[in-house]
């Protein structure tokens, strides 16, 4: 008898592009607001820093995160944005994150 696996194999796991390891292909999601194409970031090779737009929070270099724009944007990709990856897949359950100056009153 042959051990348990605790997890079921993936089988349409996204594999990494040769060309630019660290970073997978992209792939369509359909979401409330429409489809998106979203590209998954290893930590290894987030070499940036970006700011979320789901929590307004810093994406530090070597984090792991998604990038996600349009699925109908045929542009120069002036609107991806990279988000955490907890926050790309709770955004439909929050509401968009509010920038605010740091003297701004957080409460009231």
């Amino acid at each position: 008898m042959s051990p348990r696996r605790n997890r079921p194999r993936r089988h349409d796991a996204v594999e990494p592009n040769s060309d630019r390891p660290g970073i997978t292909e992209q792939r369509v999601q359909q979401w409330q607001d429409g489809e998106w194409m979203v590209r998954n970031i290893f930590g290894a090779a987030a070499v940036k820093t970006y700011l979320c737009p789901g929590c307004m929070q810093d994406i530090r270099p070597g984090v792991a995160h998604v990038v996600a724009w349009p699925a109908d944007d045929l542009g120069d990709g002036a609107d991806r944005r990279h988000w955490h990856t907890g926050c790309w897949r709770a955004r439909d359950r929050r509401g968009p994150g509010v920038e605010r100056s740091r003297n701004a009153p957080r409460y009231g």
